[in-house]
């Protein structure tokens, strides 16, 4: 493991400077990020905006109909405060924020967002799950329970829905590079960065499928992090 950096970051929750710990046997990580920090830095550092945060469980039930499926969350809807009583009962900090439904046949996906103070909030938020659950089962005892978690959550899985819907802190990061400095210490154009963004990032995740993935391989800055 390696300390690289520092990393300037200004934000709402951290104006510092900042070292990371990276731990990985891929030797070329540290260099190249402790690069990215030194011109990041350089250009001023990087700004951060929290935009949403929230963590997210599905509850799956099954109705006797579709039409009885349309019907429960119909009604539903209509005690929204009764649900978010429900889920205050079950920590001091977990919040309901929002929920979305999914229907598919007599299946009903119920996607609940919930806002959990400074904790990730995994488990928070699967224990309110558990107790909407049984609360919906008393009120509508004609359903049947499948599953605390129908994958619409959605969990260590790829996913356009936590994109769209969110699951976790959505953060956007940016800085700004001049021409100067990204041809000294970078060693090429901003015109070439955008166009391999352009040509490997957008056209080549969209070839390969990916689902909100357009990024080089952050992920194995993101791994070293957390090991």
């Amino acid at each position: 493991m390696r300390d690289v950096g520092p990393v300037r970051i200004t934000g709402p929750v951290v104006s510092d400077e900042v070292m990371v710990p990276l731990a990985t046997y891929e030797a070329p990580l540290w260099p190249s990020t402790d690069r990215g920090a030194r011109v990041t830095s350089c250009a001023g550092g990087i700004q951060t905006v929290i935009v949403d945060e929230c963590m997210s469980r599905s509850i799956l039930f099954e109705a006797g109909s579709a039409e009885s499926a349309l019907a429960f969350t119909t009604a539903l809807a209509a005690r929204r405060d009764e649900l978010a009583e429900v889920v205050e009962g079950t920590s001091r900090f977990g919040r309901l924020r929002d929920y979305h439904v999914q229907h598919t046949a007599n299946l009903i996906y119920l996607r609940l967002e919930l806002t959990t103070g400074d904790a990730a909030g995994h488990n928070m938020v699967t224990l309110a799950a558990d107790h909407v659950m049984s609360w919906i089962l008393e009120q509508w005892p004609e359903l049947k329970y499948v599953s605390v978690s129908g994958n619409f959550c959605t969990d260590k899985k790829v996913s356009a829905v936590n994109g769209i819907l969110g699951r976790g802190r959505h953060v956007i990061c940016e800085t700004v590079i001049s021409t100067d400095l990204c041809r000294k210490s970078l060693k090429t154009s901003p015109a070439a960065i955008a166009d391999l963004n352009v040509k490997k990032n957008l056209i080549g995740t969209s070839l390969a499928g990916g689902v909100r993935t357009a990024n080089a391989h952050f992920a194995n800055v993101l791994l070293a992090v957390y090991l």
